[in-house]
């Protein structure tokens, strides 16, 4: 069972309390009707599947009901850190 604590409730929980959201630090484009069908799949849909430390976005669901980000090793299924939205991971760089 994966262990996530929440940054905003400073709460150490099950999984199943949260939801996960996706890929975190996706940026929007700019000027979206501008952007062609393929860019737009490729925001939408493609996503980086990295072995290893990767950046997610995970929702508090059954607690403050906040959106955060969470560092996961995918090897281990093990969160390495959480941080709040708009913030930088302790390790460094939000960017992926």
């Amino acid at each position: 069972m994966i262990q996530v604590r929440c940054p905003y409730c400073d709460a150490l929980l099950p999984e199943q309390e949260f939801a996960y959201a996706g890929q975190a630090h996706i940026a929007r484009p700019e000027d979206p009707s501008a952007e062609t069908d393929e860019a737009w799949r490729d925001y939408l849909y493609i996503r980086s599947n990295t072995r290893g430390l990767h950046k997610e976005r995970w929702r508090h669901v059954h607690g403050c009901g906040r959106f955060f980000n969470a560092i996961r090793d995918t090897v281990s299924d093990r969160i390495q850190e959480t941080y709040r939205m708009f913030e930088t991971p302790a390790g460094g760089s939000a960017d992926e």
